[in-house]
């Protein structure tokens, strides 16, 4: 019992901007204004998908499955790291910490499998328009969002026990922001490069391949698009693409320079800042560059706000 102890402490000490602690303040500030601002934005998005009979549509369907993705996604991290940055108090619990990781891990690679599901989506839409009610009608849909969770689970589930497995040899500080897989395997002591080699293989097959088919999906999108007369129906296809392909490279971007590098060689500070783009600045950001950009969104959206005003 002693050497398990040991190994696995009872808790974790967040060392977070320890370096720098003017810099605790004002992220907290920030973080602390973000947050609220990405839960009203998502929960919007999946009210008005759900209350327009207009967006009742397989596009809207993976959006609000987006919308819910980001909530989990900001919120299995945002509480945990307002405490921390707010007050003297930087722990988190062993069993804390396990539970952030099998969250955000799970969806993490959801939200990377139904990113690459969308657009499919939308290759299906502009390239098969003819069979695009039969190629993604709604049984097929439910079908293929349970697949991406299931895998978004079965990854977490595999990657993450065999993490917590390491030995840590009594160490109970991270330096990091909050529990994520790289900063625990570069904290692990003893060997540690077979699981350093799965969770790349992992990466690359479950990060890299759907960001392939994202962008051979595009490619074929593009080229339909070229060869649209009206210029009006090319403005159109762009617009319900523009704001999909955003939200990829703003996603994909952060996560590939993580995740594809070796834990041990990640620079001391890149996980933190990237940590806050990924987990609270894009949750923040989707749901207003999916409104911003859709008629459809801000409609559905006005009619919802003279609805509640009208109703008092």
């Amino acid at each position: 019992m002693a050497v398990i102890n040991e190994s696995h402490p009872e808790e974790f000490i967040l060392l977070g901007f320890a370096d720098c602690p003017w810099l605790e303040f004002p992220i907290f500030i920030i973080v602390l204004m973000t947050y609220p601002v990405a839960i009203l934005g998502n929960i919007t998005i999946i009210l008005v998908s759900k209350l327009d009979p207009r967006l009742h549509s397989p596009m809207y369907f993976f959006l609000t499955n987006l919308s819910f993705l980001d909530i989990c996604y900001t919120t299995s991290i945002v509480p945990q790291m307002l405490f921390n940055l707010g007050t003297s108090n930087k722990t988190i619990s062993y069993v804390g910490c396990a539970v952030q990781l099998y969250i955000f891990s799970t969806m993490g690679i959801t939200e990377c499998l139904l990113l690459a599901l969308m657009s499919f989506d939308r290759y299906a839409a502009i390239c098969r328009p003819l069979h695009y009610t039969l190629i993604m009608n709604r049984h097929i849909c439910i079908l293929l969002v349970s697949t991406v969770w299931l895998c978004g689970i079965t990854y977490s589930v595999v990657e993450v026990t065999l993490t917590l497995q390491l030995p840590l040899c009594g160490i109970n500080k991270l330096d990091h922001l909050f529990c994520e897989m790289p900063v625990l395997i570069k904290t692990a002591c003893g060997e540690k490069k077979t699981i350093e080699l799965s969770l790349s293989l992992v990466c690359i097959f479950l990060v890299a391949v759907p960001l392939c088919l994202i962008l051979a999906s595009y490619a074929s999108i593009g080229h339909a698009i070229l060869k649209i007369k009206s210029s009006e129906g090319r403005k159109k296809a762009f617009g319900t693409c523009s704001s999909h392909l955003i939200v990829v490279f703003l996603f994909y971007g952060p996560g590939i320079s993580i995740y594809f590098q070796a834990p041990s060689s990640i620079s001391k500070d890149q996980p933190k800042f990237m940590a806050l783009f990924y987990g609270v600045v894009i949750p923040t950001l989707n749901p207003f560059i999916y409104t911003l950009r859709n008629k459809d969104v801000k409609g559905a959206l006005s009619k919802l706000v003279r609805s509640i005003f009208c109703s008092k």
